[in-house]
């Protein structure tokens, strides 16, 4: 098993009981862990891969995945910013994501 068939398992277990649920686009999803992954060994925590993380932990804490816009995104829109979590619409495909605008306020 690869680390980001690990991390699949772990998370789908962790947040499929809050009600988000993986991409149903598998490729996407092992895109976004493998970035996660990689955010990991480069910064020691896994920041968003689809955002730039900037290597300071408290500047990068809001894109620590799950982020902190990923609630108001699923719900709003459908799925995440990075289109790793969906909702249960998306999920069963009852429902395609719409675009989701970036949240995170610009720091430069």
């Amino acid at each position: 098993m690869t680390d980001a068939e690990k991390l699949y398992e772990t998370l789908k277990k962790i947040q499929e009981p809050k009600g988000y649920f993986f991409n149903p686009d598998k490729k996407r999803v092992f895109e976004v862990l493998e970035g996660l992954i990689e955010n990991k060994a480069r910064f020691g925590y896994m920041s968003c891969p689809c955002r730039l993380a900037l290597g300071d932990r408290e500047i990068d804490s809001d894109i620590f995945c799950p982020c902190k816009y990923r609630a108001d995104d699923v719900a709003e829109f459908g799925s995440c910013y990075c289109l790793l979590y969906v909702s249960p619409e998306v999920a069963e495909g009852k429902k395609a994501p719409d675009f989701v605008p970036e949240r995170r306020v610009p720091r430069f």
